[in-house]
């Protein structure tokens, strides 16, 4: 689950991270109070969606000569402004894709002297189970720019468990980036801090991008991007209250409602598999076969007739979608079950695009009975191989 940025912040300065005051924005005619609220003399507003490169995107239909999703303004008048002249708007930016996303939350926050730009994140290292950061002198760039070019810039450390965090650590991060002076001090505060946040919080992902020095030499998160473990939800209900679902696809939160772990992507044939690692065998096989999978689709072990119907219905809702392919290896998901969810859902949502099923496992010959002597139209497969094979060339006519 990710959050906005001001949200981010707001929990940076519960911690006692350094941030800059700001004020959110959700109507437009709480733009002006919300900026006369701050000291200035500069004010940066700033788009709040849940994707990079904001300030290098642009709005669809935008005026020439038109900045992107971060502005920086010099009255509370402007800052106003161009507050209301986003909300609303599509913002298009190289993480977006062409689409876009909606403008619906505005951030307006007191402008920082900047003296560097630093980059610092904290993320879980899934090799070593650990928590690492990432930290690079080449702050307000993308990371992984940074990677590809310029690798020698960036140190990649984890933290043992077992011991913890020392002020060593901070130390350490405070010398790769060239901290001098009080500047060590507060770098080793913050590193304390935002580890104890990671842990606390049950965060995924923590990324600080662009920590800056500022013109007077000290250390300021200027922004901030947060991502939690789904799973941890129910014991950071604090957390969970922070989710805007406007910014999530709509067949994934619907999915997520089920238990069910779906993914939407941009091909053609819908998936629903029991298993992650079926359904990415799945997937590859689809793609082998010359087509382009529409979703990530697991239904899970213990799935029932209500979620499989749900998952139906999801892919289903896909336009995109020309052909679906049910790949089912009963162990402790039982095939009877998934027959009787996919003909209940047919019969609900009705059926439009090629059906292939393919069973195996426990109970498959009460779940093929049930599909053959429904009246659904199903192509019945083999195998995987086979099941691929029919499915793509049922899409491709």
């Amino acid at each position: 689950m990710n959050i906005h940025e001001y949200q981010a912040k707001k929990l940076l300065k519960e911690y006692g991270a350094p941030v800059s005051d700001g004020r959110p924005v959700l109507k437009f005619e709480d733009a002006k109070t919300a900026a006369g609220e701050l000291d200035g003399p500069l004010w940066v507003v700033k788009a709040q969606i849940h994707a990079g490169g904001r300030g290098k995107g642009s709005f669809k239909e935008a005026a020439a000569g038109e900045q992107g999703g971060v502005r920086l303004t010099k009255s509370v008048a402007e800052a106003a402004e161009e507050a209301q002249k986003m909300l609303g708007r599509t913002l298009v930016t190289h993480q977006t894709g062409p689409e876009g996303k909606q403008v619906n939350r505005v951030y307006i926050e007191d402008g920082a002297g900047i003296e560097r730009e630093l980059y610092l994140a904290l993320l879980v290292d899934r090799v070593s189970s650990r928590v690492s950061f990432v930290v690079s002198t080449e702050g307000g760039m993308d990371i992984e720019a940074v990677a590809a070019e310029t690798p020698e810039k960036i140190l990649n450390f984890t933290v043992d468990p077992a011991t913890g965090l020392s002020g060593f650590h901070g130390r350490r991060v405070a010398f790769a980036l060239g901290l001098e002076g009080k500047q060590i001090k507060q770098c080793v505060a913050l590193i304390d801090t935002l580890y104890k946040m990671f842990i606390e919080r049950d965060m995924e992902m923590l990324e600080i991008n662009p920590l800056i020095v500022t013109t007077d030499g000290d250390l300021k998160c200027l922004d901030a991007k947060m991502g939690f473990d789904d799973n941890a939800m129910y014991r950071q209900q604090e957390i969970l209250a922070l989710r805007d679902e406007t910014e999530e696809d709509e067949k994934e939160l619907a999915a997520s409602k089920f238990d069910l772990n779906y993914i939407a992507l941009d091909g053609e044939i819908g998936c629903m598999v029991n298993g992650a690692g079926l359904a990415m065998a799945t997937m590859d096989i689809i793609k082998l076969f010359g087509s382009e999978p529409a979703n990530f689709l697991d239904v899970g072990g213990g799935a029932t007739t209500e979620k499989v119907t749900e998952a139906f219905k999801i892919i289903t809702s896909d336009p995109n979608v020309k052909g679906i392919l049910v790949n089912i290896f009963g162990g402790i998901m039982r095939c009877d079950v998934i027959a009787e969810g996919v003909v209940t859902a047919v019969k609900e949502v009705g059926l439009k695009v090629p059906l292939v099923v393919r069973l195996e496992g426990t109970n498959v010959e009460a779940g093929k009975r049930i599909i053959t002597e429904s009246d659904v139209d199903v192509i019945a497969a083999d195998d995987l191989g086979d099941a691929a094979r029919k499915i793509v060339a049922a899409v491709k006519g």
